[in-house]
């Protein structure tokens, strides 16, 4: 073996150019796929972690604007709901409904000491932690207590209590901030979403009785649900649903964009189509790309074979075994196709985590949320090995059928080989 070995490494310093193109057409397929996985792994958890925090069985309602005539009114007419709309949401639908809730947002100044933030407070029910999963780190949420007495409580997100307190802003909990002119009492900090973005809440009776007591608009709806399992439960559900609350505002019975729903469960559903279309088609391109590899390897060790007609045949005229010969250009083809598999393997593995280090900390504004497009843009090891064993085993097979013509030419045939 150790002579079979040698002679590989003496034809390969020979052979420079060839061997680097064999080399380089393996590594090559190897990086791609790792890469192309790595992004697409990127994108993916970045999206499933922004739709996780996410109660799946939770639907959020908001006002819209007609887009069809009805009842002699033109369509552009922006609805807002109403209390109408609330008593409608929670005793006309108790089969599938179970906890309702609203919410009301505000801007406002929020001050403690010198230290001062305008932020964005949402007034909220109770149930609005479990629809949106809030990460508390310190203190509680918006109780029945806070809403059913108009409690002037508050709870911060960590970037806000931050700037308020710098020093150490769990200090806070327990403690009056003042919201405009009025004191209000931390009961809790949070963790806000997408890299310290999030609203601070306080409870729903207390913000539309300060800061929305002469707007007419309820706000926007959100509540959980249960026993809507399939995709057509939900979207019969809807249409039951927009038709009622279009019927308070005099929007046409099947006019979508009258009222905005946002219904968690068919979102998921959609995602996980998206998901699945974007795995899919990474593996397809991924596997062409090792596809080209072995191809790149197959007609390269057919030309290496024909190279060395000549050679096989003076080995086959002084007594070399056909199987010498299947041997030698079969453990070439391994040992070549391992060592640079390994090599793609190992810069695509770098290239994934730089990937990470980079991309991976970018936070992209979009005015309303920051958001992290990649997130964990890396690939398993045992999926960068799966692909390096793919890439020996083709790159031995496309190596096998040449060799195999060379093991079975006649010593006379070779020689007059040019």
């Amino acid at each position: 073996m150790r002579d079979i070995i040698t002679e590989i490494w003496q034809t390969a310093r020979r052979n420079k150019l060839r061997t680097t193109l064999t080399g380089f057409a393996v590594a090559w397929g190897i990086f791609m796929i790792i890469v192309l996985l790595g992004a697409g792994n990127g994108l993916i958890n970045a999206t499933m972690k922004m739709s996780g925090d996410y109660l799946t069985n939770s639907i959020e309602v908001d006002g819209g604007s007609t887009s069809m005539p009805y009842k002699g009114m033109k369509e552009g007419r922006y609805i807002q709901l109403n209390r109408n709309d609330m008593e409608a949401t929670e005793t006309e639908f108790t089969k599938n409904i179970d906890e309702v809730g609203s919410c009301y947002y505000t801007n406002a100044t929020v001050s403690y000491g010198e230290n001062f933030k305008n932020i964005q407070i949402a007034g909220v029910y109770p149930v609005h932690t479990q629809i949106v999963k809030t990460h508390l780190i310190c203190g509680r949420f918006i109780n029945d207590i806070d809403q059913k007495e108009r409690r002037k409580v508050l709870v911060l997100a960590d970037s806000h209590a931050k700037e308020l307190e710098p020093k150490d802003y769990k200090t806070l909990l327990g403690k009056f901030v003042k919201v405009g002119d009025i004191q209000f009492k931390v009961v809790g900090i949070y963790k806000g979403r997408d890299e310290g973005w999030g609203n601070s809440y306080s409870s729903y009776s207390a913000i539309k009785s300060i800061f929305g007591a002469n707007n007419p608009s309820l706000g926007s709806i959100e509540y959980t649900f249960h026993g809507l399992n399939t995709e057509k439960d939900n979207e019969d559900f809807e249409k039951d649903y927009r038709r009622r609350l279009n019927g308070i505002h005099q929007a046409h019975p099947e006019d979508k964009r009258a009222i905005w729903i946002w219904n968690n469960y068919t979102q998921g559903l959609q995602m996980n189509q998206g998901i699945d279309i974007i795995h899919t088609f990474l593996w397809v391109i991924g596997l062409f790309t090792l596809l080209s590899g072995i191809v790149g390897v197959s007609n390269i060790m057919l030309i290496t074979v024909k190279e060395r007609t000549h050679e096989f045949g003076i080995r086959k005229a002084i007594g070399a075994k056909p199987w010498s010969i299947l041997r030698l250009i079969i453990t070439e083809s391994v040992i070549i196709t391992t060592f640079f598999g390994y090599l793609g393997m190992l810069i695509g593995i770098f290239a994934n985590e730089y990937m990470d280090a980079t991309l991976g900390h970018e936070v992209t504004d979009l005015g309303v949320q920051k958001i992290t497009l990649f997130v964990d843009p890396t690939v398993g090891l045992d999926v960068c090995i799966e692909a390096t064993l793919v890439m020996v085993i083709a790159g031995t097979i496309a190596g096998l059928i040449p060799a195999y013509k060379a093991s079975r030419i006649r010593p006379i045939e070779a020689l007059r080989a040019d």
